[in-house]
């Protein structure tokens, strides 16, 4: 495990963030500023889980749908890890996605809800990335986002034993309660 020194106020880039080989953590880029999260908790890892599920079956040919740790380059300065990502499969090489997703989806966490909220989504809609889910798995609350103008708006959002219907990306029925289930 190692994490290299970097110069106070640099900006970093993708070249910086392959040098770090700590796999204790999650290390991310936003305009060159480095991210870090702590391993995530169990019922984060269930709803990513519970999730792939859900979206796998109808992903379609062209695309693909990943948990993470996957990078998603969006240029040299932002190498962002969406818990799930769906992306088209030519934009996948052999260490990350390179370009935009299809879809990135972010289960928040108590040290992530500020990124998880207003950071990732920022940028991703900067990028140009379609769609945009969170889920809140204490509530447990799903909200889908796509993008419009520039900005995310509201697709859909369930909590609890609601059911979220969407028909874009995919046609899909989503129950939070379902997320986070243990299936005892």
């Amino acid at each position: 495990m190692t994490v290299p020194m970097f110069a106070h106020g640099d900006r970093l880039t993708r070249r910086d963030l392959e040098t770090i080989s700590d796999e204790r953590r999650r290390y991310e880029l936003v305009d060159g500023t480095l991210l870090v999260s702590p391993s995530p908790r169990p019922l984060h890892q269930r709803v990513v889980a519970r999730l792939l599920a859900a979206l796998t079956p109808v992903c379609p040919a062209d695309c693909e749908v990943l948990p993470a740790p996957v990078d998603v380059v969006l240029d040299e300065f932002t190498v962002m890890i969406p818990d799930v990502v769906i992306g088209r499969r030519e934009t996948f090489t052999e260490r990350a996605l390179v370009g935009v997703p299809v879809l990135a989806v972010e289960v928040v966490s108590p040290s992530s809800r500020h990124i998880d909220r207003f950071l990732k989504p920022a940028r991703l809609a900067l990028a140009g990335c379609p769609y945009y889910w969170v889920i809140e798995p204490d509530e447990p609350t799903l909200s889908c986002f796509r993008l419009a103008e520039g900005e995310y708006v509201l697709d859909g959002e369930a909590t609890g034993d609601d059911v979220v219907r969407l028909e874009v990306p995919y046609r899909l029925e989503l129950r939070p309660a379902d997320l986070v289930s243990t299936y005892s």
